[in-house]
C-alpha cells in the first residue's frame, strides 16, 4: 500500500494497544514503525539492475520473521531508555509488533508481491484484493488517528481508534468477498470459452473494489476481462496473441526472466520491440500498457543476446484510460 496508508495504520494499531494516556507517543512511534519497512527503497536505489531492485523490494524488510525479531530488539532497547515503554512494557511490545507486522500483511493484499517468509525460497504472497491506493480503506484510519491525537486520554479517542480499525478491516474483508465473486464469474467465462485450466489472477482497478481486471494466461494468448461487482452479465473476454518468443524455453531461462517470473508467480510475457526482447509484468497496468517493462536481450545473428536489464518508460496516468476501465475496458 502507499506510504501514507501504512503510516496511519501503524499509528492506529500502536495507539489502540497502549493505555489512553500514552496515545500521542504511540501514534508517533506507530507512524514511524509503520513506515520503516518501506525504507528499503533507499538501499535499493543504489542497485543498478531494475529487476533486482523490483524483486528485492518488499523482501527482507517485509519478512514476518525478520520484523518479529526486530520488534523484540527495538522494544528491549526502548524499555531501558524511554519512560512510556517502561511504564507499560507488555502493551508497548504489542504496539510495536502490530505496527511493524501489519505493514507487510497489508502489502500482501496488493498485487505487487510481498516476501512474507523471506529467507525461505517461496514465491511472494500476492492476495491481490485491494488496489495500492484506496481511499475507502485509508480515510477511516486517518480520521481515527487525527481524533485520537486531539482528544488524547479521553474515552472518545479509544472509541475513534476502535471504529477506524473496525471500518478499515471490514472494508478489507469486503475486498476478499468481492474477489471471490470476480474469480467465480471469470472462471465461468473461461470455462465457457474452453480455457478453464488457464492460469489466472484478478486485481481491483484504480481506487476501488467494484471494478476488477481479470487476466488468464495460456501458451498462445493473454486473456483479459473487466468484471463489475453487481453486474450479472458474462465478462467480455479480450484475447491478445503472445509472441512466439514467449514460448521459447531458452529465453525463459535467462536470469532476468526467471527471476521476474518467480516474483510474479508466472504472470509475465515476452515480446519484441525495436529489435529488443521486452519482459512484461502482466499484473500491473493493462494491455498494451503495462507498468513494468524491461529490455532483457537484443537481436543477434542466430538468435538473441542477453543485455543488462533496462527499465522502459512507464505509461503515464490517464483519466480517460481509467474511466474506460471502469466502463469495462
Amino acid at each position: 500500500m502507499d506510504s501514507f496508508t501504512q503510516l496511519v495504520l501503524g499509528a492506529c494499531v500502536a495507539a489502540a494497544a497502549v493505555p489512553a494516556r500514552q496515545h500521542r507517543p504511540a501514534l508517533l512511534a506507530g507512524a514511524v514503525l509503520g513506515t520503516l519497512p518501506d525504507l528499503d527503497v533507499l538501499v535499493l536505489s543504489l542497485v543498478e539492475d531494475p529487476i533486482l531492485r523490483m524483486t528485492w523490494h518488499r523482501g527482507p524488510s517485509h519478512s514476518l520473521p525478520v520484523l518479529s525479531v526486530f520488534a523484540v530488539l527495538a522494544w528491549s532497547l526502548l524499555r531501558r531508555r524511554w519512560a512510556p515503554v517502561r511504564e507499560s512494557p507488555w502493551r508497548w511490545l504489542a504496539a510495536m509488533a502490530l505496527a511493524l507486522l501489519t505493514h507487510p500483511l497489508l502489502d500482501a493484499h496488493t498485487v505487487f508481491g510481498t516476501q512474507l517468509w523471506w529467507p525461505l525460497p517461496v514465491a511472494p504472497t500476492m492476495w491481490s484484493t485491494i488496489f495500492i491506493i484506496d481511499p475507502l480503506y485509508t480515510i477511516p484510519l486517518a480520521t481515527a488517528a487525527l481524533v485520537a491525537w486531539w482528544v488524547r486520554g479521553r474515552r472518545s479517542a479509544q472509541w475513534a481508534l476502535g471504529l477506524g480499525l473496525a471500518l478499515s478491516s471490514a472494508y478489507l474483508g469486503w475486498s476478499w468477498s468481492a474477489k471471490s465473486m470476480v474469480e467465480r464469474r471469470f472462471a465461468q467465462a473461461l470455462a465457457a470459452d474452453g480455457v478453464a485450466d488457464a492460469a489466472r489472477f484478478s486485481v481491483p482497478t484504480t481506487f476501488n473494489t467494484w471494478v476488477w481486471r481479470a487476466v488468464a494466461l495460456t501458451p498462445e494468448e493473454v486473456i483479459e476481462a473487466y468484471v463489475w461487482i453487481g453486474d450479472d452479465a458474462a465478462p467480455r473476454l479480450q484475447r491478445y496473441p503472445r509472441a512466439a518468443t514467449a514460448r521459447d524455453p531458452a529465453l525463459r531461462t535467462l536470469p532476468a526472466v526467471a527471476r521476474l517470473e518467480h516474483f510474479a508467480s508466472g504472470f509475465v510475457d515476452l515480446r519484441v520491440e525495436d529489435g529488443e526482447l521486452v519482459l512484461l509484468d502482466l499484473r500491473m497496468g493493462a494491455h498494451p500498457d503495462y507498468f513494468f517493462r524491461f529490455a532483457v536481450a537484443e537481436a543477434a545473428p542466430g538468435g538473441w543476446r542477453e543485455i543488462p536489464p533496462r527499465a522502459l518508460p512507464r505509461p503515464g496516468f490517464s483519466w480517460n484510460r481509467l474511466l474506460d476501465q471502469w466502463r469495462g475496458g
